[in-house]
């Protein structure tokens, strides 16, 4: 595409808009979760104060911390603010979409995954090695599941481009494809295992024998830990807004077309508000499962991603 100034600065909006809102969503997500369990919640913006208090605090590193320990919060963060940024939310066509490959961007996930699970074994504590170790367990089983969505979809645009899948789903008439059915249940259960949320994980938990991710990061504190909540509070965000991207594309606008852009921020505002109220309460009516039950978990997702690729090749092409 050519690069111009229109296209630019829609593409910072983009990427800005999902970093500055990735807290307020994850607030919105505990306050639905607080109200469906009857609870008055901590309120939409309790992410933002304890990013601001923990900015505000003196950073304790461990003895012997190396490089790599110090330099992972921002690589963390780094590489979400990418993902985000290439996603497709409001418009397609824009300077990055050339980026937004779905390989490379199970690439750009699996690059943090890797940076965090070698900081957390950096320290050489139980906790952090006992994280790094289920957290690729996961990963593992996780990504070639999540590439078996993109392939079902991919296989109906004839592209890998996330873009010009959205473009292929979102300006054709309304179609009902078997096969995307069996890669948004394959999504969502990889979409809560990637995010360390119930039932694969709870975030809001310490407990030594259960944790995954927190596990990871209880060495981190001040800057470092903000930095790694935020990007935390991104990847959830990018997640949704690519479930929206594949399976709710409609609103979707080129880039350049300013009068559609309050149609398309109301869109996708709609659809975040509804997906953390989804799922806020599948966490309400879940319970944590068992570390062991996740590979049966996992694998079902590959199952169902498969399953929709082949339904594509016999039944749809």
């Amino acid at each position: 595409m050519q690069l111009t100034i229109s296209g630019l600065l829609y593409q910072t909006i983009q990427s800005l808009l999902l970093v500055l809102v990735a807290p307020l969503f994850l607030g919105w997500v505990n306050q639905c979760r607080a109200w469906f369990q009857n609870r008055s919640g901590p309120g939409l913006f309790q992410p933002y104060r304890n990013l601001l208090k923990l900015v505000n605090k003196d950073a304790v590193m461990a003895h012997g911390a190396s490089g790599l320990f110090r330099t992972t919060p921002y690589v963390l963060f780094a590489c979400m603010w990418l993902a985000a940024g290439i996603v497709p939310v409001l418009a397609t066509d824009l300077p990055y979409a050339p980026a937004a490959d779905v390989i490379a961007l199970v690439g750009v996930f699996a690059l943090a995954r890797v940076f965090l699970a070698l900081a957390a074994m950096d320290i050489g504590t139980a906790f952090g090695s006992l994280g790094a170790r289920r957290e690729m367990l996961v990963a593992f089983l996780a990504e070639p599941a999540l590439l078996m969505v993109f392939f079902t979809a991919s296989l109906i645009s004839h592209s890998t481009s996330l873009t010009t899948i959205v473009e292929t789903l979102a300006h054709r008439e309304f179609v009902v494809y078997p096969s995307m059915a069996f890669a948004a249940v394959a999504f969502l259960l990889v979409f809560l295992a990637e995010n360390a949320r119930i039932p694969v994980d709870n975030p809001a938990t310490h407990l030594e024998l259960t944790m995954i991710h927190e596990a990871m990061i209880l060495e981190y504190s001040a800057r470092h830990l903000a930095l790694i909540e935020w990007a935390v509070a991104i990847k959830l965000t990018a997640y949704t807004a690519i479930g929206i991207a594949l399976f709710m594309p409609w609103g979707v606008i080129e880039a350049g077309h300013w009068e559609g852009l309050p149609t398309a921020l109301g869109a996708f505002v709609a659809k975040l508000l509804a997906a953390g109220l989804g799922l806020a309460l599948l966490e309400t009516v879940s319970a944590k499962m068992r570390i062991f039950r996740a590979p049966e978990f996992l694998g079902t997702a590959f199952l169902l991603g498969v399953l929709g690729m082949l339904i594509r090749f016999l039944l749809e092409s």
